[in-house]
């Protein structure tokens, strides 16, 4: 769904909306604006004709620190990360940061743009302004360094070029393809000014393969345009010959080109009459097919005719943002909070290739994370709501929109699975990244039930209701391995998983918790086969069933059952709650082990606990989930807070620091990843013990490097030390601290 909608919109984006339908001739400008060629406004001292529009909250300023200039195309470093944080907002595929003190002046760094599926620097500064006046460069920098900013919704950069002229840059987002740029030049002095004024920028290449000779820059009626050469490399870079970047100016202008190299010079003069402003607005848009294209020239055309509205609409729904994320959170953290938001709000994708709703990905920062990945998605939907129920509730249509339907000629065994991860491209596309080799936890009903709850939305509660019984149902019909009500992880009938081993992987990546201890190789985990009445294969179990697992479906039921419920359907929500109470039942009878005082998998053919795997995050869901007792409850919560097992500076590792497995820097073996603390947290207040879990939440607040300054949110943290590991600016990280901030 286009993201110019009300639901992803508060206050004054109507404006907006209708505007994105209007098509304006090229060198047609808001009235109010006589423009930088027009005459000088008649009343000096007066208020300039274009002032801009009413700020956002400067406490919020600089949450992330977004400054940085690449040097090559590929984003990565060693780590595979961007060492520069982007902003992006819409559901854009592009994105941009901030020039750092040392880097060129003049325009914002960037862009970044996704091939589809692999973010790649198209520039280093495609767009920098230059400004001369008698034939003489003027020096951006001459009356002092330049001060750039982020603000929530913009990018802003401030020059003083001395002699009383001021130039204002600032860039916000029109629409899910289109960014719209504005320079305000002010003149204070007491002489006119006549300036010329241009733009010039140098495509970055790809280091080598085909991607390499992709990009070519092009001269276009209204500016600058890099087409794209079709590229089908899986694993680096995919297009398909119809993407464009296109930049458009307000004003009549003319192009150069010189190799890889543009300068764009503005037709006309700029005069300014002392005290007097005016703006020079251009729009740049990224766009994958020709449809997109020709609708990116109304969305362009729109904000040109009427900067200023879109502005006003991007201020009014950026502060709906920050009030409704900041609503309870103490003065301290509300910066944390905002910078929630920014991560989350870039990491949105529109709807493009086989991405059909508005969808939130792990990080546009790391190259393997720009795809839909499920049970991110159920995490992000319950922190997004916090702020924009709507674009919540697509993001998990966005997954749903995949989900295997009756009746598949493909998988009719899957009916009701929902796949791992989704990307632009599935495999009949050449896409790699796809994976229906397995699902992930089922937390889809938590996610919808809290997306409710903030939005109020009962359409989205039916919509929903069957399609998250069709996926309860497949966890029972596909992993259930003794069809006694308790599951397994497992792996899907796919040709990818061809071996025992590859369905080992599969149903471990199921868990989400990947390389966990308890599901090495080298531990006895291995699979089996699972039948459906007629013998048909319909999929594989691992050889234990795992406490996790069945405390979430226990939830799922309890949830699912709250929105029947919601909907009228009595008879169906105490089904449901009396089933939830046979899971808690035999989680708390198979998994929960009173020697350890901990929960654990279990053997599937034996049912002996799995203790010698050391205790692991997952023991604690069964208080997340309200399945344990009040005495189990009581001796996770020991262990949770013991600085010898789970109660590390950092609170809360996934592995215990007493086990043999423990390694503070093991992606799944002992790191803490905030969405175990989440759980964790929450089942402590849930037993009634609040003053632990606001303790927990300080402590990570107080160790987690950076989460309190302007560093991006991690992926998870080193639990000794409090060091972010592994991707920066990670959406379910940002999401789940949204709720733990305000407690």
């Amino acid at each position: 769904m286009n993201p110019l909608t009300r639901r992803h919109f508060l206050a004054g984006s109507a404006a907006l909306a209708a505007a994105g339908t209007l098509a304006v001739p090229a060198a047609h400008a808001d009235p109010a604006d006589p423009g930088p060629a027009g005459p000088e406004d008649p009343t000096p001292g007066a208020p300039a004709p274009d002032a801009p529009a009413a700020g956002p909250d400067d406490r919020y300023a600089d949450v992330l620190d977004l400054h940085g200039t690449p040097a090559q195309a590929y984003p990565g470093d060693a780590s595979g990360n961007n060492p520069i944080n982007v902003f992006a907002d819409l559901g854009a595929w592009h994105a941009y940061a901030l020039p750092g003190p040392a880097d060129p002046t003049g325009g914002f760094t960037g862009p970044l743009h996704l091939a589809q599926e692999y973010p790649w620097w198209l520039s280093a500064g495609l767009t920098r302004l230059r400004l001369a006046e008698q034939g003489r460069t003027l020096d951006l920098t001459a009356g002092g360094p330049p001060h750039g900013t982020s603000l929530p919704g913009l990018l802003r950069q401030s020059y003083d070029l001395g002699g009383g002229l001021a130039l204002t840059l600032e860039l916000r987002f029109a629409g899910n393809r289109t960014a719209l740029l504005r320079a305000r030049l002010a003149n204070t002095g007491t002489a006119a000014r006549t300036l010329r004024a241009s733009w010039t920028g140098t495509l970055l290449r790809p280091a080598g393969g085909p991607q390499r000779e992709a990009p070519r820059l092009v001269a276009a009626e209204r500016g600058v345009e890099v087409r794209f050469a079709r590229v089908r490399q899986t694993w680096d870079y995919l297009t398909d010959g119809t993407e464009r970047f296109a930049v458009r100016h307000a004003r009549p202008v003319r192009v150069i080109l010189d190799g890889d190299t543009h300068r764009t010079e503005l037709v006309e003069d700029v005069r300014l009459a002392p005290g007097r402003s005016r703006t020079l607005d251009w729009t740049e848009s990224y766009t994958f097919t020709d449809a997109e294209y020709a609708r990116a020239v109304r969305e362009s055309d729109a904000a040109l005719r009427a900067p200023g509205r879109v502005a006003e609409a991007g201020a009014a729904r950026w502060a709906g943002y920050v009030a409704r994320a900041t609503e309870g959170v103490p003065a301290a953290r509300r910066r944390t909070a905002v910078k929630c938001v920014q991560t989350l709000v870039t990491n949105w994708r529109s709807p493009a290739g086989r991405i059909r709703h508005d969808a939130v990905t792990p990080t546009i920062s790391y190259k393997w994370f720009s795809g839909v990945w499920a049970w991110d998605t159920w995490k992000q939907a319950v922190g997004t709501a916090v702020f924009a129920p709507g674009l919540a509730a697509d993001q998990i249509r966005a997954v749903f929109d995949h989900q295997v339907p009756a009746g598949s000629a493909e998988r009719p065994q899957d009916a009701g699975m929902v796949p791992d991860c989704v990307f632009y491209n599935d495999p009949s596309t050449g896409g790699g990244n796809w994976n229906e080799r397995n699902s992930k936890p089922p937390l889809a009903s938590w996610a919808v039930l809290e997306v409710y709850r903030r939005g109020g939305d009962r359409a989205f509660l039916r919509e929903m209701l069957p399609r998250l019984t069709a996926y309860q149902d497949w966890w029972y019909r596909t992993r259930d391995h003794h069809g006694e009500g308790l599951c397994e992880y497992g792996a899907t009938v796919d040709p990818a998983n061809a071996t025992p081993e590859d369905c080992r992987q599969a149903a471990a990546w199921e868990s989400g918790m990947d390389n966990a201890p308890r599901f090495d190789a080298a531990l006895g985990t291995g699979v089996v086969p699972n039948h459906d009445a007629g013998g048909a294969l319909v999929g594989w179990s691992l050889g234990q069933r795992s406490v996790d697992l069945n405390a979430y479906l226990a939830a799922d039921h309890r949830h699912l059952a709250a929105i029947a419920a919601e909907l009228g359907d009595r008879a169906t929500a105490e089904r449901l709650r009396a089933r939830a109470g046979r899971i808690d039942a035999a989680v708390r009878d198979t998994m929960y082990d009173p020697a350890t005082g901990w929960f654990h998998d279990t053997d599937l053919a034996t049912g002996a606990r799995l203790t010698a795997r050391g205790r692991g995050i997952e023991g604690a869901i069964p208080l997340w989930s309200g399945t344990a007792t009040a005495a189990q409850a009581r001796t996770v919560r020991r262990l949770l807070l013991d600085p010898a097992e789970f109660g590390t500076a950092l609170p809360f590792p996934t592995v215990a620091r007493s086990s043999a497995y423990f390694d503070p820097a093991g992606y799944w073996r002992g790191l803490a990843w905030l969405d175990q603390t989440y759980f964790a947290v929450e089942g402590l207040r849930r037993y009634g013990w609040d003053q632990d879990a606001r303790r927990a939440v300080e402590r990570l607040l107080a160790t987690a490097a950076g989460l309190s300054g302007d560093a991006p949110v991690r992926e998870n943290y080193d639990p000794l030390t409090g060091e972010g590991r592994n991707s920066t600016n990670f959406s379910w990280s940002a999401a789940l601290l949204l709720p733990l901030l305000r407690g």
